[in-house]
């Protein structure tokens, strides 16, 4: 693996998100996890270290050859429920977005169908929402401010990214993405935002289809 490579990804604002995936699993009934998406490995190896048997799925190989384990070879817009199943949670973390808005009900409801019944989804988060951080000590003041506002008014800008939308743009805010996941077929269990503010995570739990969809 380039070392460059995998410093320059997993930076101080990533870093609180990867740690955030695998704390939410904490005191669940979970042991055997797929991950979808893994990149480079690092939440892949935090989840292999705290005991979890792990799968990673994707469209390409894996690039990276340490924690071995097993790996699915799949496009999510083609995935089949039956590719996916035996899991007790599965993570979906900065995945979505790369795909057309329209098309993510269709991905979440497989999800569903696999009878995993636990998902963990993180996406971008782009609303309204001020970020202050200060470290003082007697070697060393910093600081930093970080303010987002008015993204709501705005369609997101998909050229020059491979992002297709991101929470908080004008048609794609927070209640709109959680009906979608309800939609699905998903029970919100529980929601969180990563720090710095860049993500918002939620575990969904399976509904049970017996009492609808609320």
């Amino acid at each position: 693996m380039d070392r460059r490579a995998w410093s320059a990804y997993y930076t101080a604002k990533r870093i609180g998100q990867q740690w955030l995936q695998v704390e939410l699993l904490n005191r669940l009934p979970v042991e055997r996890v797929l991950e979808i998406g893994p990149h480079l490995g690092l939440v892949t190896a935090m989840l292999d270290n705290a005991g979890y048997d792990v799968t990673t799925l994707d469209r390409a190989p894996r690039a990276f050859d340490r924690p071995a384990g097993p790996h699915i070879e799949a496009d999510l817009l083609g995935l089949r429920p039956e590719q996916v199943r035996g899991f007790d949670a599965i993570l979906c973390s900065e995945v979505l977005e790369h795909l057309p808005w329209e098309a993510v009900p269709g991905v979440l409801r497989v999800l569903r169908a696999s009878g995993a019944p636990i998902l963990v989804v993180a996406v971008p988060y782009e609303a309204f929402q001020v970020l202050v951080s200060l470290t003082l000590n007697r070697h060393r003041v910093r600081q930093a401010v970080q303010f987002k506002k008015l993204r709501f008014l705005r369609r997101f800008p998909t050229e020059g990214g491979n992002h297709r939308w991101e929470v908080g743009y004008r048609g794609h805010g927070l209640g709109a993405w959680e009906r979608l996941l309800r939609q699905a077929g998903w029970t919100i269990a529980r929601r969180e935002f990563t720090h710095p503010c860049r993500t918002v995570v939620h575990v969904l739990r399976a509904e049970d289809r017996g009492k609808g969809s609320g």
